[in-house]
């Protein structure tokens, strides 16, 4: 029996209002889902080249290969070591080989579209010597790759300051090898750079010293999260065997007034991803309130991950420790 008039209307507008409510609810459902919001760093992100220095070494990865690894591990800023390109170390024309150095770099920072930051320079002489001609080819080998950061367009070369035993001779010779260089560098627009890197240089009221009585803004200092070992060469705070710790928090807020870099070091992680050594949180919660904004680099050191994974997951702290400041 063919349904009359008035019911077909009545089941026409049942239906509108039923189809007006779905449509509602899916609206109401659509706005209410939250959206996450990416969250932004107060620093950029650049990779120490010392995180692969275990597959440079072993011939695993040229060391020209480290702008296209950091490009695919998502960095926008390179850090380079010296130490790590035999090619320049082992030539008898150093001038030679670093032009080379740089020009390959170049190219290669150019194709990844990535920022050269600093270099970091090793195994050039000892610029706190009590010798003085060991002090002088020091500074002039310095000298070499504050050229080639300029032509890179990087703001800094890092250095270390070791050798000298004797507190007050360190003290003036590195104040000395200092001044020269920062003199040298600053109309290239290059800062000087000390890391906190053993010895002396890990009691970071001691290095402030020698900072802080050099004449020249250009002249300061590279963090490193975990170097605070005074009695370890290269400042390890690695497995926490270190007879003569330096705290690691007030050296670090100590070294920042004068900071062109920051060197977020790793050992080991937890099942949480955080640092097992080093409170990331903290640290860059000093960091933070320090005002830096600079590039913080990534510098994985550990032994239970391979080098790309220890590098994201030092990585991934960072933006977690960060988002949560």
């Amino acid at each position: 029996m063919k349904p009359n008039l008035i019911t077909q209307v009545v089941t026409f507008t049942l239906s509108l209002i039923l189809l007006s409510g779905t449509i509602s609810c899916k609206n109401e459902t659509k706005k209410s889902e939250p959206v996450e919001a990416s969250a932004e760093l107060f620093f950029d992100l650049s990779l120490a080249q010392w995180s692969l220095h275990k597959a440079i070494r072993s011939g695993a990865m040229s060391p020209y290969d480290f702008a296209k690894v950091a490009s695919e591990l998502g960095f926008k800023g390179l850090e380079y070591v010296n130490q790590l390109y035999p090619d320049v170390t082992k030539s008898e024309d150093k001038t030679a080989a670093i032009q080379t150095f740089v020009e390959k770099n170049n190219a290669l920072t150019k194709q990844y579209n990535l920022k050269n930051v600093l270099i970091m320079i090793d195994g050039e002489g000892d610029l706190s010597s009590s010798d003085e001609q060991e002090r002088i080819n020091a500074q002039e080998n310095h000298k070499l790759w504050i050229d080639a950061a300029h032509q890179m367009g990087c703001t800094a070369i890092r250095l270390n300051l070791n050798g000298e035993k004797e507190e007050a001779l360190w003290i003036k010779n590195s104040i000395e090898s200092l001044s020269i260089l920062s003199e040298y560098a600053a109309p290239l627009n290059i800062n000087v750079i000390v890391e906190n890197h053993g010895g002396k240089s890990s009691n970071a009221k001691l290095l402030m010293q020698v900072i802080n009585q050099v004449k020249f803004s250009n002249c300061g200092t590279l963090p490193d999260f975990g170097n605070f070992c005074m009695s370890e060469d290269w400042g390890s705070l690695k497995d926490n065997k270190c007879n003569a710790p330096y705290d690691p928090y007030l050296g670090v807020s100590e070294m920042l007034p004068k900071a062109f870099g920051m060197s977020a070091k790793s050992y080991e992680f937890d099942a949480q991803g955080d640092e097992t050594i080093l409170d990331y949180y903290k640290m860059l919660s000093i960091v933070k309130k320090g005002g830096y904004t600079g590039f913080i680099g990534v510098e994985y050191e550990g032994d239970i991950l391979p080098e790309k994974e220890g590098i994201l997951a030092t990585k991934r702290l960072l933006e977690k420790a960060a988002a949560k400041l």
